[in-house]
């Protein structure tokens, strides 16, 4: 009876338990109501410092995608690790939509005129890239792999075609250009090729977070080459505080950091040309190819963080976002309630400026 006694007091806390237990030990005799008092006691101290303890912050890091580097943060009380499991779930990610391993999923396709889906990664990818293509009235389109291999930014280096060139690729860019159901993809033009790299980072990182829903880990960050998604709060019953890179950071003087924002289930991605670019002839060449006109995108948008419920959404808008420009961009924000965004750009006086969606500025500490 003591024992159910001391389990009732411990896990309800509540004052008149207190009561209930001088009660019992007036009744004992006493070596026993001694020995019960600091049993009581005892329980008290070790469970006090079980509620008052930090939570141990378990990390794990690695390397994904051939070079790209990962970090994830969690919290668990059965202190798993879960490492093995997680590199497993991204190899299985990568032998379905690397670019980079000949005989993967898309490779294949890509190689084909058909391709029979092995993995639910192939489809779960081409419907989400589907979907912003049509709300971004095409500025987002994974067809668009032959214009960036010919720009020196795919799978297949080269470097500055010329306008006949272009012309040439541009006929077989466009998602009318493929058709699929539930079990297949299928080319219209056998040249079409496919390039998830403006959406399947995210797709990475949203796995990995199905996987670490499934475990009922509850607290945790994950991160794959700079895309994000935060749930719950970190070891010191914090929210999770992100960074947002400043275009400039590079320079001197320049703060490494624009933002720093507060995030909570959701996923965050940005999208800018202050990395992935080259220069030739003194001309800057970014990584952003807009579909249409088949050059690399050179519009005042110089950086856009995009925050949705799932990272894929998040990438897939946020490359499109860089293609659109600052008009156009607010424009789709209008249709898209369900997007949050912090946009940066330059305005016509040649002066950095930023644009936050209503949603995300209480949530912006810096």
């Amino acid at each position: 009876m003591i024992c159910i006694f001391i389990i009732i007091f411990l896990s309800l806390q509540k004052l008149y338990f207190i009561f209930l237990a001088l009660i019992i030990m007036s009744n004992l005799n006493k070596n026993a109501r001694y020995s019960l008092f600091l049993l009581i006691v005892f329980m008290m101290i070790y469970y006090y410092r079980q509620w008052t303890a930090v939570p141990e912050m378990i990390y794990i890091e690695g390397i994904t995608m051939g070079v790209v580097k990962y970090n994830i943060k969690y919290i668990d009380k059965n202190n798993r690790n879960f490492k093995n499991e997680i590199d497993g779930i991204l190899k299985n990610f990568n032998d379905a939509l690397s670019t980079y391993i000949p005989d993967s999923e898309i490779s294949r396709f890509n190689q084909d005129s058909t391709f029979v889906f092995q993995s639910p990664h192939f489809l779960k990818v081409l419907n989400a890239s589907k979907e912003v293509y049509q709300n971004t009235e095409g500025a987002f389109d994974v067809t668009v792999a032959p214009l960036v291999n010919a720009w020196g930014f795919g799978f297949k280096k080269q470097q500055l075609p010329d306008s006949a060139k272009i012309n040439e690729l541009r006929k077989i860019t466009g998602f009318d250009k493929i058709e699929f159901d539930s079990k297949s993809v299928r080319k219209k033009n056998k040249n079409v090729m496919l390039d998830f790299g403006g959406i399947a980072g995210g797709y990475a990182v949203d796995i990995v977070v199905d996987f670490l829903n499934g475990k009922k880990i509850d607290n945790y960050m994950v991160e794959i080459g700079g895309e994000l998604v935060c749930k719950g709060k970190t070891n010191e019953d914090k929210l999770w505080r992100l960074g947002i890179k400043n275009p400039f950071y590079k320079q001197k003087n320049q703060p490494q950091l624009s933002y720093i924002v507060e995030v909570d289930n959701r996923a965050m991605n940005t999208s800018g040309n202050y990395e992935n670019f080259y220069i030739k002839d003194g001309k800057k060449y970014s990584h952003t190819i807009n579909p249409k006109t088949g050059y690399p995108e050179n519009n005042e948008m110089l950086s856009a963080t995009v925050f949705a419920k799932t990272c894929m959404i998040a990438d897939g808008y946020a490359t499109a976002f860089m293609v659109l420009g600052i008009k156009k961009t607010k424009e789709i924000l209008e249709k898209h309630k369900e997007l949050e965004v912090i946009l940066m750009f330059k305005n016509e006086k040649d002066e950095i400026e930023t644009f936050m969606s209503e949603g995300i500025k209480k949530y912006v500490k810096q």
